[in-house]
């Protein structure tokens, strides 16, 4: 007869880390009971949970599904960088397979394809739209949610399980990537599934925990690449120490799981560079066609040092240092820039941290309860300091990798405090937590004084009379510490809460996008007031045009300091530039997002951050013979070919890929496929075309010497069919 152990408990049915370790570990029903139906056990849930839990789960879950589809057409192709891609994906499959940017496969996206594959299938079977694209990121968001629900439970209780729920779900800046097409919510999920595994590897010591965390990872670098493996040193080092079988096989363990994540992360880039390069697509976001030199040079070391070979601009230049991409340090998470995407509760999580990891000094080695918070707190704490110091290409939204872990982290901190809150310095510790929460939301709302001004006195004054209420939470009568703790919750949660339906409430497209109201986020600098700008600009011009003063901004198009983006008329979206402005961006960008891109004109500001507004008679000039040609047109710049890919839906190859440096095709490439008439059009502007020197400069020259130039509106073509004078 097999023996089931069970755990000793908690007041909420947590199991306890306390007293000898067990003979053996849960592993299922006991010998004998019938398993329940799925549907049942859906319902059900744990044996020993009250019935309203699973109720309460399901009701989460489903108040996030309903929350993140709300207004989700309003994003229309969000990122039309991706979205470009996607379409390609879902009429090629050697374009799904390799993350190109166009069915032609000229070159791919700077990133593995993984995030890709679901959105494309999405499409492939309902049609290129904006649910298309975006609803399968909201599902990610839902499962997100869930698996850090999963994760807290096991060990703690289901009130515990549910704060760190809500508290995932109301993160700005989560509900911004779980409704937008870029990697990073596919890489949100990867990485809460792989802690969630490895705890449960931790439980009971089984390989295959471990081994199917390694493959979580590994599918995660094929999302977002090198960024998958900040929290490896985090899990590693807490298995090797906690885990509870004998060093030998934990070391062993550790291997399989390496193995795993290997193969399961390798598998596609040993197909990639074993692929003959000729008869695949230029890997863009390279400057030699390798994604091993992408992954290293441009999305690794670059990202930490700032040197991008291909990149817009400087990094940040150290601690303390300031670049376009926002200054560094410490305190990065905290600032302007950052605050208000994601570090509404990061006080609170800290002190909730080192709570936890105080209250569990004296468990044993093995103790489950204080390796999740290794677990959950390690990642959360690796992740946070690459972030503050990393120097190359940052943007607001990659905060949403440290949603997760901050979220698991609060719900275990709280619910463990709670349970032991008869201790004077546990209920200190959790009157602390609210209190830090209350004084850094006030802070934060206090930063957009003109958005609903009355809310940071409610959570400043709410959350202190709570902090001060769970003080004496031991002491008092369940009913009174049970009231203080929900207003504690309630006025925690009011700011980001706030913020995040101000962030449902409006569209969000283009390369750099940010949650929250008006306002909430200033690129480059500390100042939150109107103009605060993208420190440094873009300055130089385009190829094929000037830096243009027009209605989007103050001066080139909205970028401080530089001659800005040239190469085509104002946008027609133009008028509503200073909306951007009025919300503080400092780019005067259309769209009234801060830091967001709008839809430029051929040649316009959209050529580098979106996808151009392309007009009627430009469409109908590019699907005339469409089917005769293997791109209707080329374009410098991947996101200038992108609005008018998606527009006509056939494809525009991008010279030179997201910025328009990558040395592809070369100049000899490019004349070529003219000769053998696969290209239609060449769209003038775009991108940032590598200055004087480079390939897309020397494309762009060659075309504007040699070819007849068609003027459709503002948009202005060259018919690589014709000769000029011809």
């Amino acid at each position: 007869m097999t023996t089931h152990y069970d755990p000793p408990t908690t007041e909420h049915g947590a199991a306890a880390d306390w007293g000898p370790p067990p003979t053996a570990p849960p592993r299922g029903p006991r010998a004998g009971e019938p398993r329940q139906p799925f549907v049942r056990r859906l319902w059900r849930g744990r044996p020993e949970d009250p019935r309203w839990v699973r109720p309460a789960l399901l009701g989460l879950l489903a108040t996030t599904l309903v929350l993140y589809l709300y207004n989700l057409s309003a994003s229309g192709y969000a990122n039309s960088f991706y979205s470009a891609a996607v379409q390609a994906g879902s009429r090629s499959w050697k374009a799904f397979f390799f993350g190109s940017l166009d069915a032609g496969n000229a070159i791919t996206v700077d990133k593995p394809p993984a995030s890709l594959w679901p959105m494309e299938l999405s499409v492939r079977v309902f049609g290129l739209n904006s649910w298309a694209i975006l609803a399968p990121e909201v599902l990610m968001g839902v499962a997100t949610v869930a698996v850090v629900y999963a994760a807290v439970r096991r060990r703690f209780s289901p009130v515990a399980g549910l704060i760190a729920g809500a508290v995932l779900a109301l993160t700005p800046v989560a509900a911004l990537m779980f409704r937008f097409d870029n990697p990073d919510a596919m890489l949100a999920l990867l990485m809460s599934v792989a802690c969630y595994l490895v705890v449960r590897g931790l439980e009971d010591g089984r390989t295959k925990w471990l081994v199917w965390a390694g493959v979580a990872i590994g599918f995660a670098f094929l999302a977002k690449t090198l960024q998958a493996f900040l929290i490896l040193p985090a899990l590693a080092v807490v298995y090797a120490v906690c885990a509870p079988v004998s060093l030998r096989k934990r070391f062993g363990q550790l291997a399989a799981a390496t193995l795993a994540l290997v193969v399961s992360g390798g598998w596609w880039v040993a197909v990639v560079e074993l692929w003959p390069a000729s008869s695949r697509p230029y890997i863009g976001g390279s400057q030699n066609n390798s994604f091993l030199e992408l992954t290293f040079g441009y999305n690794g070391l670059g990202r930490l040092n700032g040197e991008e070979t291909g990149s817009v601009g400087g990094g940040g230049g150290g601690a303390g240092g300031s670049g376009m991409w926002g200054e560094t340090g410490w305190d990065r998470m905290f600032n302007s820039e950052i605050g208000g995407q994601i570090s509404w509760l990061l006080p609170t999580a800290l002190i909730l941290l080192v709570a936890g990891l105080v209250a569990t000094r004296k468990a044993r080695r093995t103790s489950v309860t204080r390796a999740s918070f290794l677990v959950w707190g390690g990642s959360l704490l690796m992740t946070t300091v690459v972030f503050s110091y990393m120097a190359g290409i940052f943007h607001q939204y990659y905060t949403v990798a440290l949603a997760p872990y901050l979220a698991a982290v609060v719900g275990m901190g709280a619910g463990l405090l709670w349970e032991r809150r008869r201790e004077p310095w546990a209920s200190i510790a959790l009157a602390a937590s609210v209190a830090a929460a209350a004084a850094w939301g006030y802070v934060l709302l206090n930063r957009t004084p003109d958005y609903l001004p009355w809310l940071k006195w409610l959570v400043l004054i709410g959350g202190l009379t709570a902090a001060f209420g769970l003080v004496f939470a031991g002491r008092i009568s369940r009913q009174l510490a049970l009231g203080a703790a929900a207003v504690g919750l309630v006025t925690a949660l009011a700011g980001p809460t706030a913020y995040t339906l101000s962030t449902l409430q409006e569209g969000h497209t283009g390369s750099i996008v940010t949650a929250g109201p008006a306002g909430a986020s200033v690129m480059g600098g500390r100042g939150g007031g109107p103009g605060g700008g993208l420190r440094g600009g873009f300055g130089g011009g385009m190829p094929g045009g000037q830096g243009q003063r027009n209605q989007q901004g103050q001066q080139g198009n909205g970028f401080p300091g530089g001659g800005g983006f040239g190469g085509g008329a104002p946008t027609q979206q133009g008028q509503q530039g200073q909306q951007g402005q009025r919300n503080g961006n400092g780019f005067g960008f259309p769209g009234g997002r801060t830091g967001e891109g709008g839809r430029g004109g051929a040649g316009g500001v959209g050529g580098l951050l979106n996808g151009a507004s392309v007009s009627s008679e430009a469409k109908k000039l590019l699907e005339k013979d469409a089917s005769r040609y293997t791109w209707v047109a080329a374009s410098v710049g991947s996101q200038n070919a992108a609005g008018y890919q998606l527009a006509t839906g056939d494809p525009v190859m991008a010279i030179g890929g997201f910025n328009g440096t990558d040395p592809s095709p070369t100049l000899a490439q490019f004349k070529e496929y003219v000769e053998e008439g696969r290209i239609h059009y060449f769209i003038a502007g775009g991108g940032m075309g590598g200055g004087n020197s480079g390939t897309a400069s020397q494309i762009s020259s060659w075309i504007q010497s040699t070819f007849k130039k068609v003027t459709v509106g503002s948009a202005t073509f060259y018919d690589l069919t014709q000769k000029a004078g011809d």
